[in-house]
């Protein structure tokens, strides 16, 4: 269940030392979350599991919605690129 940060971070950042940019966590959250989701299909049972995922999503929903408001050019292509249903 290991993500590779650093390849998220070159792919979606905006310069070459950003690491904290909405677009980075956004895009970060989304594989730890997709990471989760398929840990809890083979473990149905692990709720503290399930709970960490609820706070990711909100997380990740909070972020949206801040990108959203400040730069809505960038939060269109973040969720083309990483293929998330708004």
């Amino acid at each position: 269940m290991k993500i590779d940060k650093a390849a998220i971070k070159s792919e979606f950042q905006r310069h070459d030392r950003d690491t904290g940019s909405s677009e980075v966590q956004i895009a970060i959250l989304t594989k730890e979350i997709e990471a989760l989701t398929a840990h809890l299909k083979a473990n149905k049972k692990d709720h503290s599991s399930r709970y960490g995922l609820l706070r990711k999503v909100q997380n990740r929903r909070s972020l949206l919605d801040y990108l959203k408001r400040e730069n809505e050019a960038s939060y269109r292509e973040l969720i083309k690129k990483l293929g998330i249903r708004r």
